[in-house]
């Protein structure tokens, strides 16, 4: 890679004053990248190298030449061939080590091919001498392409570059594809796919992708679905199921929307005289503690007291209740439930009062439908 940079020119003045009188004062012009000595009355060459800071970018070297520098990567080397079988590398040049008629002599980016009867001063690597006897930089992405992808042309050397979604391989000319999926397992809310390029989410049945990673439940319910006419859908996260429209069972009515009623009471003795029937759904592993049902009475009189209690389907100690007034008590979720599954308990509310020797008892049947992913 090689750049050759030509500084500013500098005008060197210099006024001589006579003892008797003022004279004009006498201009002394050097040509670019060369400073006038006063003291051996002649134009010395600058050494960029010292006098500009950062002269070469990128991790360049900086080697000082006649009017001007040159910025080389690392590994450039300017070859002197003496006529031996193995070329050796010319050390700097000063100004003064040149010989008569080999002026040096720049153009544009590129630098003067020397050539003597005893010397030749080659072109690096990534440069081709010219017709003209200048270096050109060689634009390896035209003549080559030796890039996968992206190819960049540099000065004396190239640069390949990937595609989105790719990285360069150890032998930084190929692309090999980055597997996004291994970088977290965030990358999709249910399930990673990786693509040459990129990357895709995928959701299970009983979802759709919405948006780029998440899922979203599907409503089967509001969509298609197999259930019979005398059965009701009940949609959960990540499916259906159908449950009868009418769950009551002998000795039991239907009295209203998931509501039975024992008409004989000499026939229920012992057993509620209602049962109220309700569903809900909830995610698998869901955190705890967590409120997810309350129940409440719909009749409210004065001088009554409400006590509420699991009345089944809490063998495992998954729930418990929690008071929170006369009329309502908050089911708690206290270990967590992994789907898929269906999980019913059994909730009493009795109503009673001591002073009317008045009570009164109804179940709610709540049937809790697990679905099998945590979300």
């Amino acid at each position: 890679m090689l750049g050759i940079c030509l500084c500013l020119s500098v005008a060197v003045r210099l006024a001589v004053s006579q003892e008797a009188e003022a004279q004009e004062p006498v201009t002394y012009m050097c040509t670019e990248g060369y400073e006038f000595d006063f003291e051996k009355q002649i134009c010395k060459d600058i050494d960029e190298c010292k006098t500009v800071q950062d002269a070469c970018k990128g991790g360049m070297k900086c080697v000082n030449h006649f009017g001007g520098y040159l910025c080389l990567p690392h590994n450039a080397q300017i070859i002197v061939s003496n006529g031996e079988d193995e070329p050796t590398t010319a050390p700097p040049v000063e100004r003064g080590d040149v010989q008569p008629g080999l002026e040096p002599s720049y153009r544009g980016d590129y630098s003067r091919v020397i050539q003597s009867a005893t010397h030749t001063l080659q072109c690096g690597v990534g440069f081709m001498q010219d017709s003209q006897n200048y270096c050109r930089d060689v634009n390896e992405c035209l003549t080559s392409n030796p890039c996968q992808h992206q190819c960049y042309n540099l000065i004396g050397s190239y640069l390949c570059q990937c595609e989105v979604g790719y990285e360069l391989a150890s032998d930084s000319v190929s692309c090999q594809d980055i597997d996004e999926c291994d970088f977290s397992n965030y990358m999709c809310q249910f399930q990673c796919v990786n693509q040459p390029g990129g990357y895709s989410c995928v959701c299970p049945d009983g979802y759709q992708l919405q948006g780029t990673r998440m899922c979203q439940d599907i409503n089967e319910c509001e969509a298609a679905h197999n259930c019979r006419e005398e059965e009701m859908c009940w949609n959960y996260y990540g499916g259906f199921r159908c449950y009868p429209r009418n769950p009551c069972r002998e000795p039991y009515v239907k009295t209203g929307e998931g509501r039975c009623r024992c008409q004989s009471p000499s026939v229920c003795r012992g057993l509620p005289p209602v049962i109220v029937y309700k569903y809900m759904s909830i995610f698998s592993d869901r955190s705890v503690p967590a409120d997810i049902f309350q129940i409440q009475a719909t009749s409210v009189y004065p001088n009554m007291v409400n006590t509420f209690t699991i009345k089944s389907g809490n063998e495992g100690g998954e729930f418990y209740l929690r008071r929170s007034s006369n009329v309502s008590a908050m089911l708690v979720m206290t270990k967590p439930l992994t789907g898929p599954r269906e999980h019913v308990v059994d909730l009493e509310m009795v109503t009673q009062s001591n002073a009317l020797s008045y009570r009164s008892s109804s179940l709610l049947r709540l049937t809790i439908i697990v679905g099998p992913y945590p979300f």
